[in-house]
């Protein structure tokens, strides 16, 4: 009978210290947490990054600090444009080491003598060109072609280096965006990959390139060269949840928020793209001298001119686009100097998607893919895994699958940037977070600390993430070009990214996991030499 009743006096006692602890205790010790203003750090959960070798930066603790997200604050604070201070952050003001000769793409003669010839070629070709019309009784629509030297887009040719397209203090980079809402078009073609494909059928392929993009190759009266992608679907409208990705439709405002996105994150890494509402008669038609082109205009039940592509299937008129009945809105990219004088090379991704409908890579089946990816060449040194694993990144933000391949300056070799070409395909669902393209990440266990850094300070309530991005696309002429849930979208997949990286740190250490990459804060830019030796 008593040790009946020690053993329910003992109960008692327990339930009552548990309420104690738990209703007491815990919330006295949460709010005095709250008042210090740190968290719990007993733990590896919320551990802080090693401070950065030469980055001049707040310590920035725990992985997604700040308050909660707040969907309904702008991209501005009491009038604080939070773009500017983003841009003014220790983080995008890293200098990089001075230039030489052999870290720029290309030399002002060399591109001036090739620009010279260039027009050369394009006034013969006019001359035979408008001969030839008139003998036809076609009508050709003329413009003087005028090269100036210091056009904005020259300076972009002549901006870029083997760390990024452009620098982040490159006033040409604006100038450039504004010019081409206006400039006036001489020209209009297919491009070239477009042009490989005429007369070309393998029907035995589920995939073929430039399936149903619709995309043409415009000369500006300067001389410079845009590639134009016509607006498909709706800013509302989402990928069908049973459409594989390689038979998504291009969107235009997926292009023009990739480059902003591309900037914010700091790689610099996309060509510079702006909206534009285009004439496909007056701005297309007739100024083309390409009879296959002209051979896919029509005139639309509703008196609305409309053009379709010329490819290897969905290339009918029920396809077509139109504008209204003129205008058409779309994006223009700015077109990366000619293979002759620059040339790039193709090379496939390691993570490449399998374009048929039930097939699978080995990376999707293998978990120590990227074990194996470590071992080879170009990927076994220097920073091309790592800027591998900044690209994969930057896909999952704007939920990309679409990267068969990527491109690099052939003259950088190894140690060149990745680019970040045709971004079409991004933006197609607000609503799902496609982890997969996130795999070199969470495979490899790899990330630049400059990039994480970046990542991190971009959830900051002072710097979050859409509100930048909210704020850089209200410039573009098309505003608004990513609708609301797009952009919180931004917000999610980015707390995805660091709890990746978390878990990476959490498994291997913060030594294995963050690596340190070339570029270093100083107090005057470096030599080459200097950099070499910090590496």
């Amino acid at each position: 009978m008593m040790r009946r009743d020690r053993i329910f006096l003992a109960t008692i006692l327990t339930a009552i210290f548990s309420a104690d602890l738990y209703f007491i205790l815990l919330p006295k010790l949460r709010s005095r947490g709250h008042k210090s203003g740190h968290l719990c750090s007993c733990g590896p959960t919320n551990f802080t990054l090693p401070k950065l070798g030469g980055l001049a930066s707040p310590q920035l603790s725990n992985w997604t600090s700040g308050p909660p997200l707040d969907v309904t604050t702008s991209g501005f604070d009491d009038g604080i444009s939070k773009l500017e201070k983003l841009f003014s952050h220790p983080l995008y003001n890293i200098q990089t080491p001075l230039l030489g000769p052999e870290e720029r793409l290309l030399q002002a003669e060399q591109l001036m003598e090739y620009y010279r010839r260039k027009v050369s070629r394009w006034e013969r070709h006019m001359k035979i060109y408008t001969q030839a019309a008139a003998l036809s009784n076609i009508t050709v629509t003329q413009h003087d072609v005028t090269f100036d030297p210091d056009a904005t887009w020259v300076k972009f040719h002549l901006g870029i280096n083997r760390y990024a397209l452009y620098s982040r203090d490159d006033p040409s980079i604006p100038k450039l965006l504004k010019e081409m809402q206006s400039m006036t078009v001489i020209g209009a073609d297919y491009t070239q990959d477009e042009k490989a494909l005429k007369g070309v059928c393998d029907c035995t392929q589920v995939v073929k390139p430039s399936g149903h993009h619709l995309k043409l190759a415009l000369k500006m009266q300067n001389f410079a060269k845009a590639m134009f992608k016509p607006m498909r679907q709706q800013r509302d409208d989402e990928t069908p949840e049973d459409l594989f990705y390689f038979v998504d439709f291009q969107r235009h405002n997926a292009e023009i928020a990739a480059f902003h996105l591309d900037r914010i994150l700091d790689f610099r890494r996309v060509p510079p793209v702006s909206g534009r509402l285009v004439n496909v008669t007056g701005e297309v038609l007739q100024v083309t001298h390409n009879e296959d082109l002209r051979g896919v205009f029509f005139t639309s039940p509703a008196n609305n001119t409309c053009f379709f592509a010329k490819c290897l299937y969905v290339c009918k008129t029920e396809y077509a686009v139109c504008g209204n009945p003129d205008l058409l809105e779309g994006s223009l990219s700015a077109y990366l100097p000619g293979l002759s004088i620059a040339p790039r090379i193709s090379i496939p991704n390691p993570w490449i998607r399998s374009y048929t409908f039930s097939g699978r890579e080995e990376w999707e089946v293998n978990p120590f893919f990227c074990d194996t990816i470590k071992q080879m060449y170009p990927y076994n040194a220097g920073n091309r895994l790592l800027n591998i694993i900044d690209m994969s990144i930057f896909d999952f933000l704007i939920g990309n699958m679409d990267r068969h391949h990527y491109e690099i300056f052939t003259k950088f070799g190894d140690e060149g940037f990745v680019l970040h070409l045709d971004n079409a395909r991004g933006f197609g669902k607000h609503s799902h977070d496609e982890m997969s393209i996130l795999a070199p990440l969470s495979q490899c266990c790899m990330i630049k600390r400059s990039t994480l850094r970046r990542l991190q300070l971009l959830t900051r309530r002072d710097y979050r993430l859409s509100d930048v991005m909210r704020e850089s696309l209200q410039g573009d002429p098309l505003h608004p070009i990513l609708t609301e849930p797009h952009l919180l979208a931004l917000d999610r997949r980015l707390q995805k990214v660091l709890r990746v990286v978390q878990r990476c740190v959490r498994r291997l250490g913060d030594d294995e996991v963050i690596t340190s990459d070339f570029a270093k804060s100083t107090s005057k830019p470096q030599t080459v030499t200097e950099t070499t030796q910090v590496r």
